[in-house]
């Protein structure tokens, strides 16, 4: 039985109908056809550096470049960026010369200035080599797949997000984590999954202790399905223990949640399934 179209699909002409007999006018007809090219077209990261800035503190100068993540192929609204020093940039690319080595021969760093690095025509050039640099890293398929590319962009963020929950400003830490959550779904499609459990599990507790439940309860639940999938049990029972305790306040059906979790608690009696979700997140990053 041949699978049923969705909506949009139906809306959608393939190549072939637009050669075919038609109805539509010329303009239906190229909207069409740009809307079926449109869904044909690979997803891709793209990345930019628009700006840069100096930074003067008591005891040290530098410079900070703004690095835009977007995808093509998709439309993407969002425009999430974080800042980067060039130092940042070169732990990286040290890093990844550790693990890939010779895969990376025809990926080169720019240059570090000996003399002259807040000069406005050095800092325009080695802020066009960077956007470049990361186009490179991105092109080379061990790299995109690695660990170290989500953590490049994310994990000061996180870092700071979590210090953040340890400190009591659930509200700074959750504006700070949700910008790493969107920076993370935005390179889903070459991690696995479970990328965003930490993150996800993060800003389901700050929003709890902002007393938004709904919130709270939309991002335990999805970061259920990865920790399910991939086995993440120090995950798994706190989440359960969350999304029941807030399915009740909220009035959501959660029998079967919290049947899962009395099997879960059942078959592994331990710190792992104890562990409030709260004790997790403030362990994490430490």
């Amino acid at each position: 039985m041949a699978e049923a179209k969705t909506d949009t699909e139906a809306n959608i002409m393939t190549p072939d109908d637009l050669l075919s007999g038609s109805s539509l006018t010329t303009k239906e007809l190229q909207q069409n056809w740009r809307e079926v090219k449109r869904n044909d077209r690979p997803v891709r990261l793209l990345f930019e550096i628009p700006s840069s800035r100096i930074v003067e503190q008591a005891l040290s100068k530098y410079v900070v470049y703004q690095v835009v993540v977007m995808r093509s192929g998709s439309f993407d609204s969002r425009r999430v960026s974080v800042e980067r020093r060039y130092s940042d940039f070169s732990r990286f690319h040290h890093q990844l010369l550790q693990e890939f080595g010779e895969e990376l021969e025809e990926v080169l760093l720019p240059r570090k200035l000996l003399t002259g690095n807040f000069n406005p025509d050095n800092i325009q050039e080695r802020r066009l080599a960077l956007q470049d640099y990361l186009a490179k890293l991105y092109s080379t398929r061990c790299v995109r797949h690695s660990h170290q590319f989500p953590a490049f962009f994310t994990e000061p963020e996180q870092r700071r997000g979590h210090s953040l929950i340890r400190a009591g400003q659930f509200r700074a830490a959750v504006e700070q984590l949700q910008t790493v959550l969107e920076i993370q779904e935005k390179l889903l499609p070459w991690q696995k999954p479970t990328l965003v459990v930490p993150t996800l599990a993060a800003l389901a507790v700050g929003h709890r202790d902002l007393d938004d439940p709904e919130q709270a309860f939309g991002c335990a639940h999805k970061a259920l399905p990865p920790v399910r999938r991939y086995g993440l049990k120090q995950y798994r029972a706190a989440l359960l223990e969350l999304l029941v305790d807030l399915g009740y306040q909220l009035g959501r059906p959660v029998a079967q949640m919290q049947e899962e979790l009395t099997a879960l608690r059942d078959a592994e009696r331990g710190e792992a399934c104890c562990r409030s979700l709260k004790e997790l997140v403030i362990q994490e990053f430490l």
